[in-house]
């Protein structure tokens, strides 16, 4: 997905992972994605740039849909759906 279309995406829930350090990010995207509604999008804000490749990997390997990240000054917004 597109930047754009990624800002306009109805998030189900969003995780603030900013200031956790590798594996943080994961964990938290692991432990709250059985709270997503099936097929729902979740949303993981994080300070650390290695999960923009962590929760992507994961999200395939499980059987989520990675959409896509958003970088912003420091940030990153990485976007999954629920698949299962």
């Amino acid at each position: 997905m597109e930047i754009e279309e990624l800002r306009h995406l109805k998030v189900d829930k969003s995780i603030d992972a900013r200031g956790m350090a590798c594996p943080g990010p994961l964990l938290e995207a692991k432990r709250t994605v059985p709270s997503v509604p099936m097929h729902g999008v979740m949303e993981v804000i994080s300070s650390d740039e290695g999960t923009t490749e962590d929760v992507p990997l994961w999200a395939r390997k499980v059987g989520h849909e990675y959409l896509g990240t958003i970088p912003e000054g420091g940030l990153w917004r990485v976007y999954l759906r629920r698949g299962k």
